[in-house]
């Protein structure tokens, strides 16, 4: 752990020698080692660049050093089995430079040599002006020991115990800052925030006041680690057992064959079709007729005319397609043993092992995202035994095969290369107008063995270990332009990897990878030692009968991975199936579905400190709100713009499917929802101007299509749906439906029904909080409210439910997949418990009704509205059927037959609502714990109004918890019994509120919380 120049920060060594950074040009650095030993873990020079004091890290630790604080000592540990040797140390400082306006022209070192092998280096009389905290006294902090033992004071002498970090914020007044981790630049700007890693911060201008540093470390409150590895005994036999994956970009489903290995490979911009518009001119003319009808109570016609006037050109929207798929062929595998097939979420890496004939074979696969490529590396444990050969196919839609308009062409090229190029396939008379291209090349390591090609097959022979590396690219620029160059991205993008090593590909990808995942930590104990040994299919099967803790565990980590690996700064947003998919003909397109799907995908991103991942989601709502603004002008006459319940990679935002389904006009006021919810995590009205140009667009949309119920007088939508129930007014049932071709279970259209009310007044809420604060647009503010005040409101029906719909009507299906009506429990926020008791009970009797059937999506929903309930056996309940009915080995979640991530998702939200809540402007921990989860530890989840929190618990009740502040003022906690609140040692005042203790936070302070059991 190692403070430096503008502060450089270590805080885990890495597994591999690696270079550290100036934090100004990382370009063309590096470190001498001396060749005096092959051992890694005696390379530990001291280099000197330019004034800079630069160490290698070791396993051992490592020290960087440029000009740190004022007057103090450090003094750093290195162990090292045996004589040293002349390690040494080489100082050069003598250029001055300005940084914070100081730099000595000199630095004193000395080194002490230790017989039992220990070195002592100690570097003194370094002067430069030291941080300060944003409030109160200031300080001079430094770091001693290098095993980052204790912090101290420099100024009264006080210590502070250090852990292992987690995370780290930074925050600069009077100068931008910049981050690196491990080489990779992650952040600018006057804030800053980085996890494990090497990290190195550069400040630019001539002086830098330093107002907050705030290093959080993992809560050492649970003995048992989480659990991050999913592993299996056998190859996956179908896509479907496979394992996942991806960097957000590019995505790989891993097989694991033993003779043969199968990546099937994606690339999320291959789609089907190209720029498009479906808009339907003058639609809106048929709308007074529509409402008519509806509101007469003559929903066939008015379903018959919506179709015949109002749905998009085509019915349907494109559909995201598969890449390419790579098979390695290994010849007398087949009877391999000692098997074993893993996914290790932490370092985000799939492996394969296995024996045959004595000799051990180990296949890793990752894919990069600082090298934005797919890594298989191969090795074996006897030199020269691994031969293999491979080839890379393209993929046509067989469903098209008289007719098709996609083709693919297979070359080698040169002698350790193979490539597939192709075009996508015209759908629904949209033309294909996208090219794309995946290519790979092979290379030895460590000088042994041949690589070939012969026509379309790569082959190897007699080599030691292998690394191929795969870059993709498609001709997809954004969803109106497809002039990109596929094969010049290519180029570039192996012309960079390939002058890397597979240790510093592996590096940089894992240590990307853990700057996100290691935000968050999870531990639930309570499981024997010989069920965690169980591969990850075996536990699934066990839990429907046994409890497993750490298996709950293991999925809420899993949901987090997949975010990760789908959805990144910069890519598209995550579909119905992540970015996996091995079909031309994907079960619902594996689009954007609006009415649960997309928005469940993005519900565990900001509590599971992710928050980061939404920004691909808050480019399409962008990308939506322009193609909607047509769509809202010609098929509803209204300002503003819409989405109904679907989308794809083209941006299509008219009615689609049928009128069943895209008669419904709010899915962009669900997704609005969403990206609000990053503005109450945050509290930063940074985040409410960017999408304040979106939030403001809807509302005029919505108050254009509200329309008065002509005999209840509410302010009602006409026509929609309730999302996709079938409400049972007399005559419901089975009718052949025009638009789709088939015969359906009954009608869905109705006016006005719960969800849609529900959501509309959290978003014309949302916006006249949002005008208030940034104050813009008062007039419109002022008829949101007016509005607000006139929506139908919910209601409670006779067999005491929530209602779905104005009229008191019961469903068709009484276990209907969809929770709509509860929406406005969870996701939503104005059904609680303790501010409406009475439409929280209706609740419960309407989830109570809806019972456990449906699919994985579904047990999701119904998890976190228990967990809104406080209802946490019946969320575990949940959690279990989720698992066992509808998942697969592989933990990826299922929805009738097809794969889809949105239950893993928002399961992994759910688990989080059992632990966290804070919706309620207060953070309620533990509200919905089971009695299986009693003993447990969290660090890392966000609440609401910029707050980071860690816990520990036992016996169901919780034991300490550190609460950390990003902005200054009121923390409000939900506690049971006596607390105290303690910040550097120091007592802080809390008053007790209720059920509640509120105390007043400072940015960057961190807050634990000490309870005990005694009323």
């Amino acid at each position: 752990m190692t403070l430096t120049v503008l502060l450089a920060i270590t805080f885990a060594a890495p597994q591999q020698p690696r270079p550290l950074f100036n934090g100004r040009d990382l370009t063309g650095w590096h470190v001498d080692v001396p060749a005096r030993d092959s051992n890694p873990a005696l390379r530990i020079p001291f280099v000197a660049r330019g004034g800079y004091l630069v160490s290698l890290g070791t396993p051992q630790g490592h020290l960087i050093t440029d000009a740190v604080y004022a007057n103090y000592r450090l003094e750093v540990e290195y162990r090292f089995p045996g004589t040293p040797g002349n390690a040494g140390v080489l100082v050069h400082a003598s250029t001055p430079r300005s940084l914070y306006g100081m730099f000595p022209k000199s630095i004193e070192v000395q080194m002490e040599h230790n017989n039992a092998g220990d070195f002592w280096c100690i570097v003194e009389d370094i002067t430069v002006p030291a941080m300060e905290t944003r409030r109160g006294p200031k300080e001079k902090w430094g770091i001693t020991e290098g095993k980052a033992r204790r912090i101290v004071n420099l100024t009264d002498g006080s210590e502070k115990p250090l852990g292992e970090w987690n995370a780290m914020t930074i925050e600069a007044v009077g100068s931008s800052i910049k981050v690196w981790v491990n080489g990779t630049l992650v952040n600018s700007g006057t804030n800053a925030t980085a996890s494990r890693g090497q990290i190195a911060i550069q400040a630019e201008g001539s002086e830098v006041e330093f107002r907050k540093l705030d290093l959080t470390p993992i809560t050492q409150l649970s003995e048992q680690a989480p659990s991050t590895t999913l592993w299996f005994r056998q190859p996956a036999t179908d896509w479907n057992r496979a394992l996942p994956v991806g960097n957000g970009r590019l995505g790989a489903m891993v097989f694991g064959g033993m003779a043969q290995e199968h990546l099937q490979l994606n690339e999320e911009t291959l789609w089907s079709g190209g720029p498009y518009n479906p808009v339907r001119k003058g639609a809106a003319a048929a709308l007074p007729d529509i409402r008519r009808l509806l509101f007469a109570g003559d929903v066939p016609r008015a379903h018959d005319l919506f179709g015949r006037t109002m749905m998009g050109i085509p019915y349907e929207q494109m559909k995201y397609q598969p890449l390419a798929d790579l098979f390695l062929s290994f010849p007398g595998h087949e009877r391999a043993t000692e098997y074993r097939r893993s996914l290790d979420l932490d370092s985000a890496l799939a492996r394969v092992s296995y024996v045959v004939d004595g000799v051990t074979y180990t296949r890793d696969v990752f894919v990069s995202a600082p090298d934005q490529v797919i890594v298989v590396h191969l090795t074996t444990s006897r030199p020269g035994a691994l031969n293999f050969t491979g080839q890379l196919h393209g993929v046509r839609n067989p469903a098209h095969s008289n007719y098709g308009t996609d083709y693919f062409q297979m070359d080698s090229v040169g002698a350790n290369g193979l490539r597939v190029t192709g075009k996508n396939s015209d759908y629904l008379g949209i033309p294909g107008r996208l090219t794309y291209e995946a290519r790979l090349i092979a290379r030895t390591e460590g000088g042994r063995g041949a690589i070939s090609t012969d026509y379309r097959t790569l082959r190897v022979a007699g080599a030691d270990s292998v690394t191929i590396v795969l870059a993709a690219a498609t001709s997809f620029v954004n969803y109106h332009d497809v002039s990109g160059k596929p094969a010049e991205r290519v180029r570039q993008v192996l012309e960079r990897a390939a002058e890397r090593s597979y240790p510093a590909l592996r590096h940089d990808h894992v240590a990307e990878h853990q700057y996100w995942f290691r935000r968050v930590a999870f531990s639930l104990s309570g499981t024997p030692d010989e069920v965690m040994a169980l591969p990850t299919d075996d536990r699934i099967a066990r839990f429907a009968k046994a409890p497993d803790p750490d298996l709950a565990a293991l999925y809420y980590q899993f949901g987090r991975y997949l975010l990760i690996a789908s959805s990144r700064p910069g890519t598209q947003a995550a579909n119905l199936q992540g970015i996996w998919n091995d079909s031309p003909n994907p079960m619902w397109d594996a689009k954007y579905t609006v009415n649960i799907n997309l928005p469940m995908n993005y519900w565990l991103a900001e509590t599971a400190n992710l928050d980061e991942m939404v920004e691909p989601l808050d480019q399409l709502v962008r990308d939506v709100a322009v193609t909607g603004t047509e769509t809202a002008r010609e098929h509803w006459g209204a300002r503003g713009w819409v989405l109904h319940q679907n989308t794809d990679l083209w941006r299509a935002a008219a009615p689609m499917d049928g009128p069943s389904w895209g008669a419904w006009p709010v899915g962009g006021a669900w997704l609005m929802t969403n990206l609000f919810e990053r503005y109450r995590f945050s509290a930063d009205t940074s985040d409410l101007r960017r999408i304040y140009p979106q939030l403001r667009d809807q509302t005029r949309f919505l108050l254009d299509v509200l329309v008065p119920h002509p005999t209840l007088g509410w302010l009602v939508t006409a026509p929609s749906n309730s999302p996709e129930n079938y409400p049972g007014w007399p005559g419901n049932g089975k009718f052949f439906d025009e638009v789709s071709g088939i015969t359906l279970s009954a009608y869905t259209m109705a006016a006005g029904p719960t969800m849609d009310m529900q959501i509309i007044r959290e978003v014309l809420g949302e916006f006249a909080q949002a005008s208030t604060l940034l104050g813009s647009d008062p007039t419109l503010a002022a008829e949101a409210r007016a509005a607000r005040a006139r929506l139908a409101p919910n209601q409670i029906g006779k067999h005491g439910q929530l209602q779905e719909w104005l009229e008191d009507w019961d469903d068709l299906e009484p276990q209907h997949r969809h929770l709509s009506p509860l929406w406005g429990l969870y996701p939503g926020s104005e059904i609680t418990p303790e501010r409406t008791p009475e439409f929280a009970r209706a609740a419960a009797v309407t989830l109570d009704r809806r019972g456990t059937g449906g699919c994985g999506w579904s047990y999701a929903w119904k998890m976190g509205a228990r967990a809104r309930l406080y209802d946490g056996e019946n969320a575990l309940d949940q959690l279990r059927a989720l698992l066992t009915k509808s998942s697969l080995p592989n933990l990826f979640s299922l929805c009738s037959r097809a794969m889809q991530v949105d239950a893993n998702f928002g399961g992994t939200a759910a688990i989080a609502e059992m632990l966290l809540q804070s919706h309620q402007d207060v953070i309620q921990l533990l509200p919905a714990l089971p009695a299986e989860w009693s003993e447990g530890s969290v660090s890392g989840l966000r609440a609401r109004g910029g707050f980071t929190v860690d816990l520990a618990w036992s016996g169901g009740h919780p034991v300490r918890a550190v609460i950390a502040a990003q902005n200054t003022g009121p923390c409000r906690v939900r506690v049971a019994g006596k607390v105290r609140v303690m910040s550097d040692g120091k007592a802080v005042r809390a008053v007790r509120r209720g059920e509640d203790i509120e105390f007043t936070a400072t940015g960057g302070g961190r807050y634990t919380l000490e309870f005990s059991r005694t009323p």
